[in-house]
C-alpha cells in the first residue's frame, strides 16, 4: 500500500489524452501525486509524465470502465494500493459516432458517463474519507441546454440516435442530475460532490473517430482553445470559488441552475440500481 506522504492525492478517470491529461500535467507540477485510471496508456514521449511515473508521483491503473468485470478488477487494485485519495475527478468520457452498447448490455455513453462515474464513486468512498479535501468532481457538459424533454428511462436503450445532442448530452445531464440527488447524503458522510462543464476544448484526436457532428469538428479545430482550459475549469470546480457548496453544478466557474431536477431521484435510483445489482451484487456500500 502507497504510505501518507503529506503530498496530496488525486485520482483522474480518462487521464492519458485531452482535459484529463493535461489536468494531470496541472497537478503534478503542483507537486500533487496523481492516480490515473486509463483506457489506453500513457504517451512515453511526455518527459513530466515519463519521469512522474518512474518516481511513483503518477501511478497508471489500466481498465475499459464500461466494463464492469474490468472496472471491478482495476478499483479493487486502488483500494489495495492506495492508502487515500483526497479529490476524484470522474472525468473519462466520449462521443461515439453511432449507437453502441457496453458489455453490460446498456446504451456506450450511458455506461460510460452516468454508469460507471456512479460505481467509482461508490467503490472509493472509503479513501475519500480518509482524505483532506474529501472531493467529487464529475466532468459534465453544457449541450444539453437546447432540451426541452428529458426522458431518463430510454437512457439505457435510447429509441434514436443523435450526435452530440442525443446520447451524449443526455448521459452528462443525468450525471449531473445524480450528483445534485446524491449530494446530501454524501454530506453526511463528510464527502462533496460537484458536475462542471469544462466548456468547448479543442480535444479532437487523429487516432479516434469522432462522434461529434462534421460542423462542430471544424470549429473545435478552427476556433475552440485547447484543453488546458477545460482543465482549469476542472480545477477550479474542486478548488475554486464554491469549495464548500455540494450537488451543485457549475458552468464558466459559476454555480447553475440544471433543468429537470424533478427527474433527478428517478436517474439516482436507476444508477443505484445497477449499482448495487450487477457491480456490487448487493454486497457494496450504499448512500446512507
Amino acid at each position: 500500500m502507497t504510505e501518507h506522504t503529506g503530498t496530496e492525492i488525486a485520482m483522474i478517470t480518462g487521464a492519458s489524452s485531452g482535459i484529463g491529461l493535461e489536468l494531470t500535467r496541472r497537478l503534478l507540477s503542483e507537486g500533487w501525486e496523481v492516480v490515473a485510471l486509463n483506457r489506453t496508456g500513457f504517451s512515453q514521449d511526455d518527459a513530466q509524465v515519463r519521469d512522474a511515473i518512474k518516481t511513483r508521483r503518477l501511478r497508471e491503473y489500466k481498465a475499459d470502465i464500461t466494463d464492469f468485470a474490468a472496472l471491478r478488477r482495476a478499483l479493487g487494485e486502488i483500494k489495495s494500493a492506495e492508502a487515500r485519495l483526497d479529490v476524484l475527478f470522474n472525468n473519462a468520457g466520449g462521443s461515439f459516432p453511432e449507437l453502441a452498447f457496453s458489455k453490460q448490455g446498456r446504451e456506450l455513453h450511458y455506461e460510460l458517463q452516468t454508469v460507471a462515474p456512479y460505481a467509482i464513486m461508490m467503490e472509493l468512498k472509503e479513501l475519500l474519507k480518509k482524505g483532506r479535501h474529501k472531493t467529487v468532481v464529475g466532468t459534465s457538459t453544457n449541450a444539453f441546454q437546447t432540451y426541452r424533454q428529458f426522458h431518463p428511462e430510454e437512457l439505457p436503450h435510447p429509441p434514436s440516435f443523435r450526435k452530440l445532442i442525443g446520447p451524449y448530452a443526455a448521459t452528462k445531464l443525468a450525471l449531473s442530475l445524480w450528483t445534485r440527488e446524491a449530494a446530501p447524503s454524501l454530506a453526511k458522510e463528510g464527502i462533496l460532490i460537484r458536475s462542471v462543464d469544462p466548456g468547448a476544448n479543442n480535444t479532437l484526436r487523429s487516432d479516434k473517430q469522432s462522434g461529434l457532428p462534421v460542423v462542430v469538428r471544424l470549429m473545435m479545430k478552427l476556433f475552440f482553445p485547447p484543453p488546458t482550459r477545460g482543465a482549469s475549469r476542472l480545477y477550479e470546480g474542486a478548488f475554486g470559488r464554491s469549495p464548500r457548496e455540494t450537488g451543485v453544478y457549475l458552468s464558466h466557474n459559476q454555480v447553475k441552475e440544471l433543468k429537470f431536477t424533478g427527474q433527478g431521484k428517478e436517474v439516482l435510483q436507476q444508477v443505484q440500481a445497477i449499482y448495487e445489482r450487477e457491480f456490487a451484487g448487493g454486497q457494496g456500500p450504499k448512500l446512507p
